[in-house]
């Protein structure tokens, strides 16, 4: 089984971020969560959930991972304005591994230079930024592109689980 590292900021989206993690823990994949700082509570957009991370940045290593898991909401954002967080990005991107991004995911993909070419779907205000950003954007619920699989809002979850799955296998 897969290890996938969740990457996950303040004011994350709290379905794009817990029902595919079920999901990939369902599927007996190890999950871990990074932020900022190991610990640091983090809060959902809705003000209803909490996470904390099991990992700091600065702690883990991209090789020790096989997949990386961007949930959407506020979260990429933040996240993308850490330097240590867009180098761990680019790792995954070199080494061609999995890369699961969905809504507002794709944000820390840009900042990380690695959408140029590619075909994805993002949250439609982060559809502009992609385009500009030299990716081929398409307007459906998951998009496979390689390595990368993209989904555009909660919606768009359970197509967004499916193809993930499918990429761990």
């Amino acid at each position: 089984m897969a290890k996938v590292a969740v990457v996950l900021g303040d004011l994350f989206n709290e379905d794009e971020y817990m029902k595919p993690k079920q999901a990939l823990e369902d599927a007996g994949h190890e999950l871990s969560v990074i932020g900022i700082e190991a610990g640091k509570e983090l809060k959902g957009e809705n003000g209803k959930t909490t996470e904390k991370p099991q990992f700091g940045i600065a702690d883990v290593n991209p090789h020790d991972y096989d997949a990386l898991f961007i949930p959407g909401g506020g979260s990429p954002d933040r996240l993308r304005a850490d330097e240590r967080m867009v180098s761990f990005t680019k790792d995954f991107l070199k080494h061609e591994k999995p890369v699961f991004a969905i809504c507002h995911g794709p944000q820390l993909l840009i900042t990380a230079d690695g959408v140029k070419g590619r075909k994805m779907t993002s949250w439609k205000t982060i559809q502009v930024d992609l385009k500009n950003a030299g990716a081929d954007v398409v307007d459906q619920e998951v998009i496979v592109d390689g390595n990368y699989v993209t989904s555009r809002q909660p919606a768009d979850i359970p197509a967004f689980i499916e193809k993930s799955l499918e990429k761990l296998q």
